[in-house]
C-alpha cells in the first residue's frame, strides 16, 4: 500500500462509515449488517489492496471503548437482579460452546484440541451490538433485553480469558483445566477489584476537576486505564473494563455534573458508534485477504470447518438455554421467587446468538507466530470466524424482530412499557409538585412576587401537560412533539433573519442557538422515548 493510500485510509474509512450508516437508516436495515456487507463490497473494488491488520493493535484500540460503553449503558440494578441467568449464559454457555466446538472439530475434522478450543472461544460469545440495533425499535420485555445485554458484557470476558488460555496451550502443547479454572477465578476476583478501583478513581478525578472538557477526556481514558495494565500483567483486561463501566453507571449519577453529562452523551455516542462501525466495516474488509490466504490452503477443509462451527454454535446454544432456564427453578426456593417463564422467552434468548465485533477482534488478535512457528491453521480459524459472523448476522439478525412478534413478546413488552410510562409520569409529577411546594415557601423573601408567579405558572403548565393536556407528548400521539419541532424551526428562522439584518451580535446568536439546540434535543429525546425507551 502506497504512502498516499495510507495517508487517506482514515478519512476514506470515515466517509465509508458515514455513507453506509446513512444507507442503513434509509433502508431501515440494521447498521451492523449494512456495514458488514459494505465492507465486503469495498474489499472487491478493483485496485483495492487486501486489508491486513496488526492483531494486538485491534485488540487494545477497539475493544476497551466497546466494553466500557456497554458497561456504562447497562442497568446495574437490572444486572444484579438477573445475575443467575446472566452468569449461566455468560460463563456456562460460553465454556459449553467452546468445548463443543473443540470436541467436534477434533473428532470430525482431526483438528488439535487446543486449536479447536481457540476457535470455540472466539465464536462462543454472542454480540450485543447487532441484536441491540435490530431490537432498538422492538418492544420486548425489559428482562429479556437486560439478560441479553448482561450476557454480552460478561461473556466477552469469559471468552477472551478462555481464548488466552487456549492460545497458551497451543504454544506450550499442554492444557491443565484445574489450573485454568483457578487462574480464571483469580483473574475474575483481581480484575473486579481493580475495575472498581479504576471506576472510583476516575469518577472522583472527574468530579474534582470541575471542568466538562477535562472530565470528558478522563472518561475517554478510563477504559484504557482499566484494560491495558490488567492485560499487560497477564489478565484479560476485559473484566476490569466492564466492571469500571458498571461502577460508573451506578455511581455516576451523584458525581457527574449535568453539563458534563450533556457533552458526554454526544461524545460517547459518537465514539461507540465509530468504534463499533469500524469493527464491522473491518470485518467485511477481511474477506479478500481471507480468500487470498485460503487459495493455497484448501477451500474444502476451510468450508467444512466453518460449516461445522456454524451449526454447532446455533444448536449448542439451544441445548444450553432451556436446561439453564428450567433446571435451577426445580429448587423450590428459587421457583417461589422466580417462577418458570413461558417457553417463548428462552426460545427467543436461545435464538439471539448473533456473533459480531468481539469475535472478529479476537480472531484478528490470534498471533501470527507461536513458539517460533506459524500459528496452526490461523487462516482457517479466521475464515471460520468470518463465516459464523456472516451466517448468524445475516441469517438470524434481520429476523429477530419478526421472531419477537411471532412469539408474542412484543405484546408483553408493549404492556410492560405502558406500566413503565405510567411510573415515569408519576415520578415526573412528584418532582414538579416538589418544585411547586418549594415555591410556596420562598414567597415573601428577596425574590419578586412577579418572578415567583411566573415560575409557578411555568411549572403548573408542565403539570397540566403531564396530566394529559392536549399538547403533551404521550404514548398515544407524537403530534405534539413534531409541532414543537416546527415551532423551534420557526424561531430559528426568525433569529437567523434578524442576524442577517445585523440586528443581533454573534455572541447573542450563539447563545440563542444553544438554547434552541438543547430544547430540540429534549423534544427528540421525548419522541424517541415513546417508541423505544427502556
Amino acid at each position: 500500500m502506497s504512502e498516499t493510500v495510507q495517508l487517506f485510509a482514515l478519512p476514506l474509512a470515515a466517509i465509508a462509515l458515514a455513507v453506509l450508516s446513512v444507507v442503513a437508516r434509509v433502508t431501515k436495515i440494521a447498521a451492523p449488517i449494512v456495514l458488514l456487507l459494505g465492507g465486503m463490497a469495498i474489499a472487491f473494488v478493483p485496485g483495492m489492496p487486501p486489508v491486513h491488520v496488526e492483531p494486538q493493535l485491534v485488540l487494545i484500540t477497539l475493544l476497551p471503548p466497546i466494553l466500557y460503553s456497554s458497561g456504562v449503558g447497562m442497568s446495574w440494578r437490572g444486572f444484579r437482579s438477573n445475575l443467575r441467568a446472566i452468569l449461566l449464559l455468560a460463563i456456562g454457555c460460553v465454556i459449553f460452546t467452546a468445548s463443543a466446538v473443540a470436541g467436534l472439530l477434533y473428532f470430525v475434522m482431526g483438528m488439535p484440541l487446543a486449536v479447536g478450543f481457540v476457535l470455540g472461544a472466539i465464536v462462543s460469545p454472542p454480540d450485543a451490538v447487532a441484536p441491540a440495533a435490530v431490537l432498538r425499535d422492538v418492544a420486548v420485555p425489559r428482562r429479556v433485553r437486560t439478560v441479553l445485554e448482561g450476557e454480552s458484557l460478561i461473556n466477552d470476558a469469559t471468552a477472551l480469558v478462555a481464548f488466552s488460555f487456549a492460545v497458551g496451550a497451543v504454544a506450550t502443547g499442554a492444557f491443565e483445566p484445574a489450573r485454568a479454572a483457578l487462574s480464571f477465578i483469580g483473574i475474575l476476583v483481581s480484575e473486579t477489584i481493580y475495575g472498581c478501583a479504576i471506576g472510583w478513581i476516575a469518577l472522583k478525578a472527574r468530579h474534582y476537576s470541575n471542568d466538562p472538557r477535562s472530565e470528558v477526556l478522563l472518561a475517554l481514558a478510563t477504559p484504557y486505564l482499566a484494560f491495558l495494565p490488567a492485560h499487560e500483567l497477564g489478565g484479560s483486561g476485559v473484566i476490569a473494563t466492564v466492571v469500571a463501566g458498571l461502577w460508573v453507571s451506578w455511581n455516576g449519577r451523584d458525581l457527574i455534573r449535568p453539563q458534563t453529562r450533556l457533552q458526554g452523551y454526544f461524545i460517547w455516542d459518537l465514539v461507540a458508534w465509530g468504534v463499533e462501525g469500524a469493527a464491522f466495516l473491518l470485518t467485511g474488509l477481511q474477506v479478500k485477504a481471507l480468500g487470498a490466504a485460503m487459495q493455497g490452503f484448501g477451500w474444502v477443509h476451510a468450508l467444512a470447518v466453518a460449516a461445522l462451527t456454524c451449526v454447532t454454535v446455533v444448536v449448542v446454544r439451544f441445548a444450553w438455554v432451556f436446561p439453564a432456564t428450567y433446571l435451577p427453578r426445580m429448587i423450590p426456593a428459587i421457583r417461589r421467587i422466580d417462577p418458570p417463564p413461558h417457553w417463548r422467552t428462552p426460545f427467543f434468548v436461545a435464538s439471539a446468538g448473533v456473533r459480531g465485533v468481539v469475535s472478529m477482534i479476537a480472531a484478528l488478535s490470534i498471533p501470527l507466530m507461536v513458539g517460533g512457528k506459524p500459528f496452526p491453521e490461523r487462516d482457517t480459524l479466521l475464515f471460520a470466524t468470518f463465516a459464523v459472523i456472516v451466517m448468524t448476522m445475516l441469517g438470524i439478525g434481520p429476523f429477530m424482530g419478526t421472531l419477537a412478534r411471532l412469539l408474542g413478546l412484543t405484546n408483553e413488552g408493549a404492556e410492560e412499557r405502558k406500566g413503565n410510562s405510567a411510573d415515569e409520569r408519576r415520578v415526573r409529577r412528584l418532582g414538579i409538585e416538589a418544585v411547586l411546594a418549594h415555591l410556596d415557601t420562598v414567597e415573601g423573601n428577596s425574590c419578586e412576587a412577579e418572578e415567583i408567579e411566573a415560575l409557578k405558572r411555568r411549572h403548573g403548565d408542565r403539570l397540566h401537560q403531564l396530566d394529559g393536556g392536549r399538547c403533551s407528548i404521550d404514548d398515544e400521539s407524537r403530534e405534539a412533539g413534531h409541532l414543537q419541532l416546527d415551532l423551534i424551526e420557526i424561531e430559528r428562522r426568525t433569529v437567523s433573519a434578524e442576524y442577517l439584518e445585523n440586528r443581533l451580535t454573534d455572541g447573542a446568536r450563539r447563545r440563542i442557538e444553544r438554547e434552541l439546540d438543547l430544547e430540540e434535543a429534549r423534544v427528540h429525546h421525548a419522541i424517541a422515548s415513546i417508541g423505544g425507551g427502556h
